[in-house]
Order: C-alpha cells, then structure tokens, then sequence
C-alpha cells in the first residue's frame, strides 16, 4: 500500500484556495519557468533541502509534474521522508492548465 494519496485537479485547487497545501512542482526548470500553479514550490533534487526546512511535516503537499506519473514516485519519498498528509495530482499540470488559472511566463 502507498502512503501518499492521489487527488485530482480541482480537489487540488480547492485545497489550494483554503490554502491547504503546498503545491511541489517536480517538473523541469524551463517547463516551471514557463508556466506552473501559482505558489507553487519548485521542486528538485538541488531544493529538497529547502523545500524540507520551509514545509512542515504536518502540512498537506500535493506533488505535481507533467501528467501525474512521475509525481507518485516523488509524492512516495516524500512520505518516506515523514510528510505525512502527500497527494500526487492526477493528470499533472498539463491538464490543470487546461481549466485553471496559472502563472505564465508572458504575464
């Protein structure tokens, strides 16, 4: 069994407007640069140390990359690492920007 749970976008971005959660964006510098969900957190493997000293253990993360793969194996380290509330979005961010509001790198 996981320890990290999944959750789609609009869950997510309910969850984001309570401010509920920290959004861990695991994508490519460029693609995050480009565009991601707004305050989001740019994860990798050069800010997991910040990341880890900034989010509290208790506080919920939903971790996101491009279609909602890659972000299980993340969200299931961070569980690992002691977070203990971890979602993975499904889809990822490509079907978010679909129907919801992100920052861009043209605005």
């Amino acid at each position: 069994m996981s320890s990290f749970k999944h959750i789609d976008c609009q869950a997510t971005a309910e969850k984001l407007a309570q401010k509920g959660c920290v959004i861990a964006d695991i994508r490519d510098d460029n693609s995050f640069e480009q565009a991601h969900i707004e305050g989001s957190f740019h994860l990798s493997n050069g800010t997991l140390s910040q990341f880890m000293q900034a989010v509290d253990f208790d506080q919920p993360v939903v971790v996101v990359c491009y279609h909602g793969r890659s972000s299980q194996g993340a969200a299931e380290y961070l569980a690992q690492q002691g977070y203990e509330d971890v979602y993975s979005m499904d889809g990822g961010f490509e079907l978010w920007r679909r129907d919801l509001p992100f920052v861009s790198a043209k605005d």
